[in-house]
């Protein structure tokens, strides 16, 4: 896993202003780390099945005085389950979560359809999802290194 968020959002290329998801964010390290990467002017929406877990990133938000960072409860494997609007963001970004996905079909679909066309999905995960997301549209734009025994890879909605 990566070992500071700072850096591995940075590998990403997202710019000031983008409105940005972290799908399956977990504990919101990276929701934290992506929402000071877009700047007051940007927008990360964390989402999360697990509600205590959004409960806190909340409250860490507010600590830390970031308040571009809206939480949403969703389904990440299902269409329309992010809850946000069809073309709507710049980016997303997938942590450790393609691997435990029961649907990665059904993630896909919801990324895509999430996205504008030409929007990024930044994925670190221990599996290599370049095979599924390809066959939704994706094409990869860049291989990062993010730790040992992970991928790293940044797509682009086409």
């Amino acid at each position: 896993m990566f070992n500071d968020p700072a850096q591995t959002v940075a590998q990403s290329d997202l710019q000031s202003g983008w409105r940005v998801a972290d799908l399956g964010a977990g504990s919101g390290a990276l929701s934290l780390a992506a929402a000071r990467a877009v700047g007051e002017a940007g927008k990360v929406y964390a989402v999360e099945v697990q509600k205590d877990l959004l409960e806190r990133l909340q409250k860490e938000a507010r600590a830390a005085r970031i308040h571009n960072i809206e939480v949403l409860w969703g389904d990440i494997e299902r269409l329309e389950g992010t809850h946000l609007k069809s073309g709507s963001l710049d980016a997303a970004i997938a942590s450790r979560v393609i691997f435990q996905l029961e649907d990665g079909d059904g993630f896909a679909e919801e990324t895509k359809r999430i996205l504008r066309v030409g929007g990024r999905l930044f994925v670190i995960d221990p599996a290599d999802p370049t095979a599924l997301l390809t066959r939704h549209h994706f094409s990869v734009i860049k291989r990062l290194e993010v730790g040992k025994g992970q991928y790293g890879i940044i797509f682009k909605k086409i």
